[in-house]
């Protein structure tokens, strides 16, 4: 599967952000979704995940609360609704996809098959 993100850009510290993710080649439901960031000098870490149906989701407890996966199966489309945004959310975030199965451990990167090019956020404080 292809994955493009989009949506990044500046914003000031307290704003919103929407990420967009689309995807293509594959059935989009057939993949858990993730979203990770990796900010300069530092290891890529875990933001957010959803499953394949949108049924749960995930989240780092450094965003808990603040920002919001979701999905659209029949857009090939997964979103972070980002809020409250703080200069340490700066970044480049990625999408990625997991091939769905039983155990699913959606904070680490090796559970992902697929990755997007990413998307730059930067927050201004």
């Amino acid at each position: 599967v292809q994955l493009q993100a989009s949506g990044g850009g500046l914003v000031q510290a307290g704003g919103s952000l929407r990420l967009s993710c689309a995807a293509s080649g594959r059935t989009f439901s057939s993949f858990d979704m993730g979203w990770f960031r990796q900010a300069p000098g530092k290891e890529r870490e875990f933001v957010a995940a959803i499953y394949w149906s949108g049924g749960y989701t995930y989240y780092a407890d450094s965003v808990k609360g603040r920002f919001t996966i979701s999905r659209d199966n029949a857009e090939n489309a997964v979103y972070l609704q980002m809020s409250s945004l703080k200069s340490e959310d700066t970044a480049v975030y990625y999408c990625a996809a997991a091939y769905r199965r039983s155990s699913w451990y959606p904070d680490r990167p090796s559970e992902y098959a697929y990755w997007g090019q990413g998307t730059q956020v930067t927050v201004s404080s």
